[in-house]
């Protein structure tokens, strides 16, 4: 190969490499700008409020998207709506990647019943009703499908349960093609309860 052959691939390799790294995004830009969400999802993004949620090893693309929705307002909720206004999709893009290099320090469940109800219909839904197994999108082990489905393992259930319930009210509206609202329509309070419960202690 020429040098100037050798130069080009060399070049293109690295153009490719930059464009690859833009497309994720850049953590030590996104700790740059994290200092922001600290008070509500912490430091690091292990939030020591129940009700907002942990961030850190969550899908940088899902905490890229949901950000999105809080600017357009496709998610509603007035203060990340303030938050979310002056970031631009790269900004999104780096908070979603340094969250994503954090490590969790998960939640527990405080209720062994409900947890086991929650369990049940984690694992196997409830076909008579027409649930499907939350397995089947966030994985066994609750660490979901990336860009896909988020993360639920060790999240706060107070956050869970205040999410399923924003479902079921529609107040939240951002799934693709209705599907958690669908989902949580049919789900009880108590049954609610339990998946936050049994999606806290998940690993």
């Amino acid at each position: 190969m020429s040098k100037l052959k050798l130069f080009v691939v060399l070049l293109l390799l690295a153009g490719a490499t930059h464009a690859e790294t833009d497309a994720r995004g850049d953590p030590a830009k996104g700790q740059a700008l994290a200092g922001a969400c600290a008070a509500c999802h912490g430091a690091d993004g292990n939030s020591v409020v129940n009700i907002n949620p942990s961030l850190a090893q969550q899908h940088p693309a899902y905490i890229a998207k949901q950000l999105a929705n809080f600017k357009s307002g496709l998610r509603a909720n007035a203060i990340m709506a303030g938050m979310a206004a002056n970031l631009a999709p790269e900004d999104m893009k780096h908070l979603g990647a340094w969250f994503a290099s954090q490590k969790l320090r998960p939640a527990a469940a405080a209720d062994k019943d409900l947890a086991a109800l929650g369990q049940k219909l984690y694992r196997g839904g409830d076909t008579a009703r027409g649930l499907p197994a939350c397995a089947a999108c966030h994985s066994p082990t609750g660490a979901g499908i990336p860009a896909q489905y988020p993360r639920l393992a060790g999240q706060h259930p107070e956050y869970t349960i205040a999410q399923l319930k924003a479902f079921y009210t529609g107040e939240r509206a951002n799934d693709a093609n209705n599907m958690m609202r669908s989902i949580a329509a049919k789900l009880t309070d108590q049954e609610m309860a339990g998946l936050a419960e049994y999606m806290a202690a998940l690993r």
